[in-house]
């Protein structure tokens, strides 16, 4: 996975977390019956569960994408073939 791949998936799970974490708090203040509120409280909940299954997904790819690259930017250059002569 890219790096901006990564970054997409990263930024899905901010909005997600973002949306309904602050629905949630909305939705507390008002005065809605018990029924919307449970139904929205189970979509809140397994929208996060997702936000969060894919914000680990793109930390994961995000942090091997850097190991990946840091070995490649600090190993020593490969050692020249010898000529035979």
């Amino acid at each position: 996975m890219t790096r901006r791949q990564s970054r997409i998936l990263l930024a899905a799970a901010v909005w997600t977390l973002y949306v309904w974490i602050s629905r949630i708090v909305i939705m507390s203040g008002q005065h809605n019956s018990v029924g919307f509120k449970v139904v929205h409280g189970i979509l809140a909940a397994v929208s996060i569960a997702f936000g969060l299954a894919v914000g680990k997904i793109g930390w994961d790819a995000r942090r091997s994408a850097k190991a990946q690259a840091e070995p490649a930017s600090t190993a020593p250059p490969a050692p020249q073939g010898q000529s035979v002569g």
